[in-house]
């Protein structure tokens, strides 16, 4: 049966309801993503580059702006997927249209669409979808977490020399100091934990801790859209949401660890030395 998307009013939907409605909205967008995957897209310049990322977004973007905006109309929107930071009050649609674009670009299967509505600097729903498989991770808060309607739950490791750690790169271009940490931090989790995955983006990372697939995941600096949806994800299932040393996170952290309970202080602690 075709999804079809119903309007209802901002003022008397549920936020259960709403999340419902951009399930439909995300998963729409990413089957206009999905066509455009195919053979590598060839740039030989960074302007190509950033050419064929822009048309990427404004494809997704052409879908989700609109149908959003209709779902919540007084929802501010943020313009830059890249920005982060403390949002002004109320309500905010912080959108990635084509997370892992780069990925998508080079037909890798790395990509995602995900949707994240904030109220009052808070995450109060987040939806990631991935085209190519057709699954659709959900978190709405106080509700749990989701992959196609079955509860997502953290794993159980206790011990950090056990799991399977990952970290990404959240921009090309960071400063040196930024790069040195990251590089830093890989050789430390090289000595401690069983294995380290390094690859972009972070929000299938989060996806993997917040399924029990993977125990940690930590990156320096990064936007609101890059580590909202999956934070959302990773607490609703159990898991724990810091900075890189244990820290309450914020989006105005210059760090973030998310990681299952029994390994949380341990990550922590290798990410602080």
């Amino acid at each position: 049966m075709s999804e079809t998307l119903q309007t209802t009013s901002a003022d008397t939907v549920s936020d259960a309801d709403l999340l419902a409605q951009t399930v439909i909205v995300v998963r729409t967008a990413g089957s206009a993503l999905r066509e455009r995957f195919g053979e590598v897209v060839r740039h030989e310049t960074r302007e190509d580059l950033v050419h064929a990322l822009a048309d990427n977004d404004d494809t997704a973007l052409a879908i989700l702006r609109p149908r959003l905006t209709e779902l919540r109309p007084d929802a501010g929107w943020v313009e830059d997927e890249l920005d982060g930071g403390a949002l002004p009050p109320g309500e905010w649609w912080v959108v990635d249209p084509a997370e892992g674009n780069v990925n998508h670009l080079h037909a890798l299967p790395e990509w995602a669409v995900t949707a994240t509505l904030v109220r009052e600097n808070q995450p109060v729903l987040a939806v990631v979808h991935l085209p190519l498989t057709g699954e659709t991770y959900t978190a709405l808060a106080g509700a749990g977490a989701h992959l196609d309607g079955r509860p997502l739950h953290v794993a159980q490791t206790a011990n950090l020399d056990l799991s399977i750690v990952a970290t990404s790169q959240a921009r090309p271009d960071e400063d040196e100091e930024v790069v040195r940490r990251v590089g830093a931090s890989i050789t430390a989790m090289l000595f401690d934990a069983l294995v380290v995955r390094t690859s972009v983006p972070a929000t299938l990372h989060l996806a993997n801790v917040a399924a029990g697939r993977t125990d940690v995941f930590w990156q320096f600096a990064g936007a609101r859209a890059d580590l909202l949806p999956g934070a959302l994800l990773v607490r609703e299932a159990g898991g724990r949401i810091s900075d890189a040393e244990g820290r309450p996170w914020t989006p105005q952290s210059d760090s973030f660890l998310a990681a299952a309970p029994g390994v949380h202080a341990q990550a922590a602690s290798t990410l602080s030395r």
